[in-house]
C-alpha cells in the first residue's frame, strides 16, 4: 500500500494529476487495504493417513501468527512431515502482494495434500 500511496504523490509532484484526483485515489488504496485486512487465510492439510487439518486465520494476524505456528509445527515429530515443504517467505510475499486465491497446492507422493487459500 506504501508503494501505491508514494506513486500517487509522485504523480502530484509530476502534474499529472491534481491534488483532488489524488486524494480520491489514496481513498482508493486505503478501501482496498481494509477489504484485504477482513480476508481469511485458509490453511487445508489432508493426510493419506486420515490426519487432517484445517486452519483459518484472518490476514490482520496472519504475520505473527503464521511464522509462530510453522515454527511451532516444524517441532512435532508427526507435524513436521506436513510444514516442511511450506515456504512461509512465499506466503509473506503473497500477503504484502495482497494475492487472492489459491496461492500453494502441494501433493505429495504418498497422497498428502496441501491447499492455502486466500479468501
Amino acid at each position: 500500500m506504501k508503494a501505491e500511496i508514494e506513486k500517487v504523490l509522485t504523480m502530484v509532484k509530476e502534474g499529472k494529476i491534481d491534488v483532488e484526483k489524488a486524494s480520491e485515489l489514496i481513498h482508493l488504496i486505503d478501501k482496498k487495504q481494509s477489504n484485504y485486512l477482513d480476508k481469511t487465510l485458509k490453511i487445508k492439510i489432508i493426510s493419506a493417513e486420515n490426519d487432517n487439518i484445517t486452519v483459518n486465520l484472518p490476514i490482520k494476524l496472519l504475520k505473527v501468527v503464521l511464522l509462530a505456528g510453522h515454527s511451532i509445527a516444524s517441532g512435532i515429530p508427526d507435524a513436521e512431515k506436513y510444514v516442511k515443504d511450506i515456504d512461509i517467505n512465499l506466503l509473506l510475499e503473497a500477503i504484502e502482494n495482497e494475492l487472492d486465491g489459491q496461492i500453494v497446492d502441494v501433493k505429495s507422493a504418498n497422497g498428502d495434500l496441501v491447499s492455502v487459500v486466500i479468501g
